[in-house]
């Protein structure tokens, strides 16, 4: 908890991807309503650490500051999680921040995570409709379709699923939950199920949904409390019947 009196934030820095990480350490007014983002715009205005050295702003991503974009998930004393919505009143001081570890480093906070991108075009995790004409109205949902659906929309692709996930590493290429849950929505909806057998087949191979060892660890961290357990479980049930259906139709 913080003091009233100054914050004590100490933040994993890396210059470039192949420099030796290190520990800065620096020491803010306490202020209400703080959070981490707060907290690294009073260093970037005067980036000066707790032993008075002179130093660089911190690099990180931020943008809509209300967790919406997904942009500044990083560790937190240890936890993924949005940094927008960390309140410093409610951590553990020092504060500790750090990249999340399972994706490259770009500079200090700020990591590459287009991996996650890489694989919703991996999974068709769109709807297909090409925009070259007027398609007219849609087909209509029904209120218990939006209700299902809308949970699973809820993604902000911050990935802190894939950073928890004990399958997701630099040795597999799960897909990972954040995916699977997409194609769970897309295969739902009227129009998107188009490509429905394309994205199933898509999680039959290598880093699909066979790989997944049901640690659960995703639907604990989802900061939009997705339900990401069932939409594996349904995604599952659905790939393993559409294996089945092939191996009969051969």
């Amino acid at each position: 908890m913080a003091n009233r009196k100054s914050v004590i934030i100490k933040i994993r820095r890396q210059q470039t991807p192949e420099a030796e990480p290190h520990w800065e350490e620096f020491s803010l007014p306490w202020k209400p309503g703080m959070n981490v983002i707060s907290s690294l715009m009073e260093i970037a205005e005067n980036p000066v650490t707790r032993d008075s050295k002179q130093t660089t702003p911190i690099t990180y991503d931020s943008n809509c500051l209300e967790e919406v974009c997904g942009s500044c998930a990083m560790l937190i004393n240890g936890k993924a999680r949005m940094a927008c919505s960390a309140l410093i009143d409610k951590l553990d001081q020092p504060v500790l921040l750090e990249p999340l570890s399972k994706f490259p480093i770009i500079r200090d906070l700020s990591v590459d995570r287009r991996v996650l991108f890489e694989n919703l075009k991996r999974v068709k995790a769109w709807v297909p409709i090409d925009g070259t004409y007027d398609l007219g109205s849609g087909p209509r949902m029904t209120m218990h379709q939006q209700e299902a659906a809308y949970p699973l929309s809820r993604c902000i692709s911050c990935c802190c699923c894939m950073e928890v996930c004990p399958q997701f590493n630099e040795h597999t290429n799960f897909v990972g939950a954040a995916a699977i849950s997409q194609v769970r929505l897309f295969n739902t909806h009227p129009t998107g199920a188009a490509l429905k057998r394309e994205r199933l087949t898509a999680l039959m191979g290598d880093g699909g949904i066979h790989e997944c060892g049901y640690a659960q660890n995703c639907v604990e961290i989802c900061p939009k409390d997705i339900p990401l357990t069932r939409s594996i479980a349904e995604v599952g049930g659905a790939v393993m019947k559409q294996a089945i259906g092939d191996l009969f139709r051969r």
